[in-house]
């Protein structure tokens, strides 16, 4: 909002509910919010001044909306977490005056602090800086912003011996601010809390290493991982899910159900075990089908591409640090990273008619990136990877009725799994962009139009999208609240016109097609990741790896046992018998650690009766059934896709 001064004495702020009122140049929002309504003040972390998030005492020269910012909105916690990542540091700091500190950002869940200190920290030794930490609170000290100019905070922080700091000065020119509390000075934008007293509740989670701005060559740092909250409910419930999502770490769940492994002798590569072949094949199937059903042509593009390909694509300039190359004969190739400029080939093999599109082209495509070491982390970051590509070649008039069926299409998809909660972005043009003026607004416009029509809330993002064109981003939120970018939709004005796609017009004119890219899972190792641990390994049946395990009692009831298990395998079932001599309360309590749905319990009533004892994992219901009977309630489940198995995180 562009701000209102009637002269350099008086400005106009407008509180919510409150009105339009003038104030001296100069006063605080808090200042504001006590004159207008203490009740303001009440939870209030810091402000907001038109669009700029400000201290609470910061003197306003202009006017403009004044808003109160509290823990609930997402700016609250930046500001809360990044004036506890300041705490830690300063905590850290009185116990170790030697420490260098690097960076401290707030993230999503928390803050981290990167310190160089010459001896490793233990986790024995967080207890000993929480203490001091709660020292610090007790002693509630002001925290103050300090304007400077950049050279006086490179002689600042030269005078500290803060060497990173200084490194990072390095590249800026402008003024700088920097928050003082206490005995403790640091650089940063801010805004922050008024004071440490603000900081009470307060965990401190881990330790890590990371590479001062990441880079390899350059020194190794610890990381101090911590969450803190306005209140100590919220800090315990958030380490209680800390400690359940421990138990749902697909990571461990892999090895009890023997889905995948990893191994040193392939770093980042995962290793699929039958059983998660099985959930795999599962999942692709699926896909496929509604691929098949949204009249999408699917497709395979080799792994290897001449590098040549990758420069004319525009992938060489983003991309080149994290793909792989090798050299057949006398050409350079590279692996591919995505899959989008193989399918763009295929597609310009021939100049096609308008009334051809749109085509639409799917690939369940298996790509390699290069990451680092320190980033790999179970399916969640991989090095090679499935990516549930499709690419949509359409006209400029098509691309909201494509996006529509897009959309309804990642709902479907989400809602088999069990994820209904989900929010969406929209990126619109960034600064640096390609296309014209009437192709972005047209997308944008589309891409707007589809989320309207279908009734979808969106979060605006100005400026975020790719410079190729606007996209939407699908976050999904499992059953511990975290959310994961899974599905996009992007416009793409770019590439069609690097690799020579074209179409026929109706007047025989030759023109570019639009080209919607869009993914659903992204990545499919890392999609199954996070339903292992949405779920905590209890699948739905229709991806579960065994769907039901033959349980003998007694070696003479092994006969009756083998012979359902064959029943059951001949309908397409997934069904393993358990004929080892053991007993039955071993082979059950097994059965539960590997997450399998049903266990059928066969003893001498149910060989005499030539009927099944059910027992269902979750409810641990029993109940006696035929195989007839049992056969067709696993069939009605299984076709259903119903992801009933899913816990109730309470």
């Amino acid at each position: 909002m562009q701000d209102t001064v009637t002269d350099s004495k008086q400005i106009e702020i407008s509180v919510p509910h409150h009105g339009k009122q003038w104030f001296d140049a100069g006063i605080t929002p808090q200042e504001v919010f006590q004159q207008v309504s203490p009740k303001l003040l009440k939870k209030a972390l810091a402000a907001r001044i038109g669009d700029t998030v400000v201290d609470l005492q910061r003197p306003l020269t202009n006017g403009g909306n004044l808003a109160s910012i509290d823990f609930k909105s997402d700016q609250g916690k930046e500001v809360f977490w990044h004036s506890s990542a300041h705490l830690m540091a300063q905590a850290v700091k009185n116990l170790y005056p030697e420490v260098k500190l690097a960076i401290g950002p707030a993230i999503e869940k928390g803050f981290y602090y990167d310190i160089d200190l010459e001896n490793s920290l233990q986790p024995e030794d967080l207890p000993k800086i929480e203490a001091e930490i709660a020292r610090l609170v007790e002693s509630d000290l002001t925290i103050q912003r300090i304007d400077m100019t950049a050279e006086e905070a490179k002689a600042k922080f030269t005078s500290l011996g803060e060497d990173y700091k200084v490194e990072l000065l390095e590249e800026i020119t402008d003024d700088v601010s920097a928050y003082e509390q206490g005995n403790f000075i640091d650089m940063c934008r801010g805004p922050h809390v008024p004071s440490t007293g603000f900081l009470k509740n307060f965990k401190l989670l881990s330790l890590a290493g990371a590479y001062w701005r990441g880079d390899e060559k350059r020194p190794m740092l610890q990381r101090i991982y911590g969450i803190s909250f306005p209140n100590q409910k919220l800090l315990d419930e958030h380490l209680r899910l800390l400690e359940e999502a421990k138990k749902r770490d697909h990571r461990k769940l892999g090895k009890a159900m023997t889905l995948f492994s990893f191994h040193q002798e392939a770093p980042g590569l995962p290793f699929w075990h039958h059983n998660g072949l099985v959930i795999v094949n599962e999942i692709s199937e699926y896909m496929r089908g509604l691929l098949t059903r949204e009249g999408y042509q699917e497709v395979k593009t080799p792994i290897l591409l001449k590098q040549e390909l990758w420069k004319r694509s525009g992938h060489w300039r983003n991309y080149k640090d994290n793909m792989y190359f090798c050299k057949i004969d006398a050409d350079k190739h590279a692996v591919k990273p995505m899959n989008c400029p193989g399918g763009l080939l295929m597609f310009g093999e021939r100049i096609r008619s308008y009334r051809e599109l749109p085509v639409r082209i799917a690939e369940l495509g298996l790509v390699h990136r290069h990451e680092k070491a320190g980033v790999l982390h179970g399916l969640f970051r991989v090095r090679e990877f499935t990516q549930d590509d499709a690419h949509v070649y359409c006209l400029p008039t098509q691309i909201q009725s494509e996006v529509t069926k897009i959309i309804d299409l990642v709902r479907e998809v989400y809602a088999t799994f069990g994820f209904e909660d989900y929010h969406v972005e929209l990126s619109t043009r960034p600064e640096k962009s390609i296309g014209s003026n009437r192709d972005w607004t047209n997308a944008e416009n589309c891409l707007k139009g589809a989320l309207d029509d279908l009734h979808i809330k969106y979060q605006l993002n100005p400026g975020d999208g790719a410079f190729y064109g606007p996209k939407i981003d699908f976050h999904i939120r499992d059953c511990l609240g975290r959310s994961w970018q899974c599905g996009t939709i992007q416009v793409d004005f770019s590439m069609p016109k690097r690799l020579g796609a074209e179409y026929v017009d109706k007047n025989g004119k030759k023109k570019r097609p639009v080209m919607i890219h869009r993914a659903i899972f992204g990545s499919l190792e890392r999609f199954i990741g996070i339903v292992l641990e949405h779920f905590g390994g209890d699948l739905p049946l229709w991806i579960a790896p065994v769907q039901t395990i033959v349980l003998p009692i007694a070696e003479r009831h092994q006969e009756y046992a083998a012979t359902v298990a064959e029943q059951l395998r001949k309908q397409g079932l997934r069904v393993e018998p358990d004929l080892r001599n053991e007993k039955v309360g071993l082979k059950i309590r097994e059965a539960e650690l590997r997450k399998i749905p049903y266990m059928v319990i066969i003893g001498d009533e149910e060989v005499e009766q030539q009927t099944l004892s059910v027992r269902q994992r979750k409810t641990r219901d029993q109940q006696q059934l035929s195989v007839d009977a049992y056969i067709e309630k696993l069939i009605t489940e299984r076709e259903g896709r119903n992801p009933v198995h899913r816990d109730a995180v309470q």
